[in-house]
């Protein structure tokens, strides 16, 4: 029994060296480069004759195992990977990279198609309009030429009637496109739709007017006055001559002439004409906050076209370039709403100061005094003020609203103002100053159907300003 195990310990160490030389000599190596690793294996078992190696394989099953791992190995180290294996993760990103730019252009291509849709939804209205209107048009030629028809008794039976053409007519058949666009034009400039009323307008000045008389009202009575005999200093003097060049003599004689210690009812009603000016200045001009000169020719421009043109074509064209000008200018508003408060501040301090109120740090004879105490009244007639002149200048087209003060020079008019004390006794002398704003209209008529023949101007007064003349010196306490 020794002998024999000992005769197959030999014969399995033999064909295990010679398996191991069979690897490792150039002859295997040559021929494993042409198949698979199992070649090798394969052709042990399949060798009809019996050899080592067949039965070392066939009896140990980790040496097939490490067989198959030399000969991968092998194959490897003399056949390595293509160089495409080395450009996958970057042809990777290139597949996403595509993948999101499809997307994307999906996207675009859904919202181009929403696009389009509304697009020809559009033109489909647009052309539907357009042949409802040529349409009428061509309703109105069937009426124009029946009455043409009608009105010539040389046309009758016999032979087929002779239209006659005018200029329009010729126009608006042999260019009807031309024609719709000079008639789309006109319409546009020959528009009377008004934004605001006359009631909303005439509500905004009675607004206004109980405005400017809560300040004067209040602002008198928080003043101190004192007569002063003695000779006038120099702001004062100052005051008086700022004062006479702009509310006239009449008032600062008024004024610097009485003692109002007791009864400061005569400065409350130069205050309220003191505001009531400044207000119907400010609204006096094309554009408020303006340059003086630039305004002065868009004043002149629209003086002329209101005087040869319709009344909407004017109307349109000042709410235009009012409108195009604060456009332009979009802090003008702000502007000139801090420049009209301003001078408000400082024609009421002087209006205190000749008066002679107490001329005394922080007090009402100072922009600084009235500023501190009544900057939200004087904004709210302000704001007001601006507001009237967006709608008078942009809103209305049928008509041109004016804001009246009466000034210290006119002549007193029982038919265009009133007297504030005319229920007291009979209204004399010259006038003092405005006490209440009014309204009044001014319409350019035209006696044609197309607006070639002048009709002249209406003018209408809604609202009479009230004013005091020299008379109320007779109703006032002299003292």
């Amino acid at each position: 029994m020794l002998s024999v195990a000992n005769l197959h310990l030999r014969e399995l160490a033999t064909a295990t060296v010679e398996f191991f030389g069979t690897l490792r000599s150039p002859t295997s190596s040559t021929h494993s480069t042409i198949g698979s690793p199992t070649e090798e294996i394969k052709s042990a078992f399949s060798s009809p004759a019996s050899s080592p190696t067949r039965e070392l394989l066939l009896f140990s099953p980790s040496l097939r195992h490490h067989a198959n791992v030399v000969g991968l190995q092998n194959i490897c180290s003399r056949n390595p990977p293509p160089s495409n294996c080395q450009r996958l993760p970057s042809m990777r990103r290139e597949f996403d990279e595509t993948k999101r730019e499809l997307a994307r252009t999906k996207l675009e291509v859904a919202k181009l198609q929403d696009r389009c849709k509304l697009l020809e939804k559009t033109l489909a209205e647009t052309k539907e309009l357009v042949r409802l209107r040529e349409e009428e048009l061509e309703k109105v030629r069937s009426r124009q030429d029946d009455g043409r028809r009608s009105s010539n008794p040389s046309v009758g039976g016999g032979g087929p009637p002779e239209r006659r053409y005018n200029d329009d007519e010729t126009d608006l058949d042999m260019f009807p496109e031309e024609s719709r666009a000079r008639l789309k034009t006109t319409e546009v400039f020959m528009t009377r739709t008004d934004n605001w009323s006359g009631a909303q307008v005439l509500q905004a000045i009675h607004d206004l007017n109980s405005e400017i008389l809560q300040f004067s009202a209040a602002a008198t009575e928080l003043c101190t006055f004192s007569k002063n005999d003695a000779a006038p200093t120099k702001a004062v003097a100052q005051a008086t001559q700022d004062t006479v060049a702009r509310l006239g003599p009449n008032l600062v004689k008024i004024l610097s002439g009485r003692d109002h210690s007791q009864d400061p009812i005569l400065v409350q009603l130069a205050l309220q004409g003191c505001i009531s000016i400044c207000v119907a200045r400010a609204l006096s001009v094309f554009c408020m906050g303006y340059p003086t000169k630039a305004d002065n020719v868009l004043t002149q421009i629209y003086s002329h076209i209101y005087a040869s043109e319709p009344q909407p074509t004017s109307s349109k064209w000042r709410a235009l370039s009012h409108r195009y000008i604060h456009s332009i200018y979009p802090y003008l508003n702000d502007y000139s709403s801090n420049e009209l408060a301003e001078t408000m501040y400082r024609w009421s301090a002087e209006i205190f100061l000749v008066a002679g109120g107490q001329n005394e740090k922080g007090s009402l004879t100072s922009r600084d005094g009235l500023r501190a105490r009544f900057e939200e009244q004087i904004r709210r007639i302000t704001k007001t003020t601006c507001k009237l002149a967006q709608v008078t200048k942009e809103e209305i087209m049928s008509t041109c609203f004016e804001v009246v003060a009466i000034e210290h020079s006119d002549t007193f008019d029982p038919r265009r103002m009133c007297d504030s004390f005319s229920e007291y006794g009979a209204s004399r002398g010259d006038i003092v100053t405005t006490t209440e704003l009014g309204l009044q209209c001014r319409t350019r008529k035209s006696v044609s159907n197309g607006g070639s023949v002048d009709g002249g101007t209406e003018t209408r007064v809604l609202l009479a300003p009230r004013v005091i003349l020299n008379s109320v010196l007779d109703f006032v306490d002299p003292r």
